[in-house]
């Protein structure tokens, strides 16, 4: 997949004659199953008309310049995470529109003019609700009525699970809520962060339960509180695990708030510090709780590692 970086005024232009192109536009957080209806779409009606498919998103997140957010925005899938989905899901371009404030007073008209007409784009796909141009005053009908035959329209319906829209809000909640079971199905793939294996305590290989201690990409939404069935990419290869996330009530002073990500991973004994790693979040085992001792934490993951075990073998 070619990546191509965007940035208004200055750089609109692409190096090479890409032809014409079928896009599906978005900002694609998560691309879940809606998203991945608007770019099957877009990539669809590239194969009946024989031209390259293509997806434009923007970087960084909108609120941030929209909203005056001053707090960090956290990712369902970070940029280089949405890229490699992209990829996957056999996308020939991504166009990377840098979202600025100048960027953010476009017209819909001139929006329509510098990204999509002077993009040779000969069909464009969105959802229903994307909106677009200065105030979001661009609509899907919009497009339809400024296309002047240059290219054509198809817009997506609301995409729903359980009678319910399928959404990058929706999904936050649920991450936030740690079912993440539900998350997997509403992404149609486990939910995923990548980090890096950081020092901790050391304390759980003095307990016989050994834990890489994850220091997640800046920006990612981590789950909530809670003890889950989880799988490891460690240098390629796949591991099943049990990772806790919280503040580790049992050893912590209560006032010390550090969210840790913690992953015992079974039948593993490498040393891994500072190694990249990706964690699949697959079930949900149960709350983060404190425990009156060493022994009466030990029964307990163990018995979570028997619950994490009997999840997967439901996998196979």
């Amino acid at each position: 997949m070619r990546i191509i970086h965007l940035n208004y005024p200055n750089h609109l232009k692409t190096e090479e004659n890409l032809g014409p192109l079928s896009m599906a536009l978005g900002f694609f957080d998560g691309v879940h199953k809606g998203h991945q209806r608007v770019i099957g779409e877009a990539i669809k009606q590239a194969g009946e008309k024989n031209i390259k498919s293509a997806v434009m998103t923007f970087d960084p997140h909108p609120s941030l310049v929209l909203g005056g957010r001053k707090e960090e925005v956290f990712y369902i899938t970070p940029l280089q995470q949405k890229m490699e989905i992209l990829k996957d899901l056999g996308v020939d371009v991504c166009f990377i529109v840098r979202f600025t404030s100048e960027f953010a007073q476009l017209t819909p008209d001139q929006f329509i003019q510098y990204f999509i007409k002077d993009l040779n784009v000969v069909h464009v796909t969105a959802g229903f609700d994307f909106s677009f141009g200065n105030f979001g005053k661009g609509n899907m009908g919009t497009l339809e009525q400024c296309s002047e035959g240059m290219f054509g329209v198809t817009t997506i319906p609301k995409q729903e699970d359980g009678q319910e829209k399928i959404s990058s809000t929706r999904i936050r909640s649920l991450l936030k809520d740690g079912d993440v079971e539900q998350v997997c199905r509403l992404l149609g793939r486990p939910f995923q962060i990548v980090g890096t294996v950081v020092n901790g305590d050391k304390r759980g290989r003095t307990i016989g339960f050994p834990t890489a201690n994850v220091e997640p990409e800046i920006g990612t939404f981590v789950p909530g509180r809670g003890v889950y069935a989880v799988r490891i990419q460690v240098q390629e290869m796949l591991y099943d695990g049990v990772c806790n996330i919280g503040f580790k009530p049992t050893f912590n002073n209560p006032d010390v708030k550090k969210l840790t990500v913690e992953v015992y991973i079974f039948d593993f004994n490498k040393d891994i510090y500072g190694e990249e790693v990706r964690v699949e979040w697959h079930q949900r085992i149960r709350d983060e709780q404190k425990f009156s001792g060493i022994e009466e934490l030990k029964a307990q993951i163990q018995r979570d590692k028997e619950t994490a075990i009997r999840f997967f073998e439901t996998l196979k």
